[in-house]
């Protein structure tokens, strides 16, 4: 038996239905209260989608779905084995319309961001000292309150930043779900960490070789 974080929320859904669809486990799992559940010999966490590789890496979880995006601002020590193809979304600079003059000009700007790390390293190559204002949630506000200047986010279908007023100003990366797996867990659990990860594939591998990068 293996242990799986999975994303609540956006991903959760997704995650169960490529599970389903690849053969993985046979019944859906649901999202609700009760966040340890069996199902066909696997244990499932279901926690948030930073904690993610929080769980993979400290082995308490052998595997995880987690989003691009949270390996980038984590950067855990896990093997990044299989891209799901899931979960497809951009990691964008946004702010106002006015503001685009600045943003490609100015070499000190403002950013308010779920993703500070991802924000520092991205800014930081393009030599432009940014002051990063790190949020929880709600970072479309930060522009129209004045708190900072631009934000760096997800951008799935564009509409939350056209409701606020707000446009890309320059796409970062694209993110995807990737499989993720416990280094120690890959070594003492090998023949049924890489069963799951052919299912996933939904074909049959000859030998796969683990990456953290």
């Amino acid at each position: 038996m293996i242990k799986i974080a999975l994303p609540k929320g956006r991903l959760f859904e997704e995650s169960v239905e490529l599970l389903l669809k690849r053969g993985v486990i046979s019944e859906p799992l649901k999202e609700g209260r009760k966040l340890v559940l069996e199902r066909d010999g696997f244990t499932f966490f279901l926690v948030k989608p930073f904690d993610v590789p929080v769980y993979v890496e400290s082995g308490v979880a052998d595997a995880g779905i987690c989003g691009y995006d949270v390996f980038l601002e984590r950067k855990p020590k896990v093997y990044r084995v299989l891209n799901l193809g899931i979960g497809f979304c951009r990691i964008a600079v946004a702010g106002k319309p006015e503001s685009e003059e600045k943003y490609f000009s100015s070499t000190h700007i403002t950013v308010a961001t779920k993703y500070p790390n991802i924000a520092y390293e991205f800014f930081k190559k393009k030599g432009v000292r940014a002051t990063i204002y790190h949020l929880n949630g709600s970072v479309e506000l930060a522009p129209l309150v004045g708190l900072a200047e631009f934000i760096l986010d997800l951008v799935q279908t564009g509409r939350t930043l056209k409701e606020n007023g707000l446009v890309i100003m320059e796409e970062i990366t694209q993110s995807t779900a990737w499989f993720i797996v416990n280094k120690e867990s890959f070594r003492i659990k090998n023949d049924i960490i890489l069963e799951v990860i052919q299912k996933l594939k939904g074909g049959n591998i000859e030998e796969e070789i683990p990456t953290d990068k």
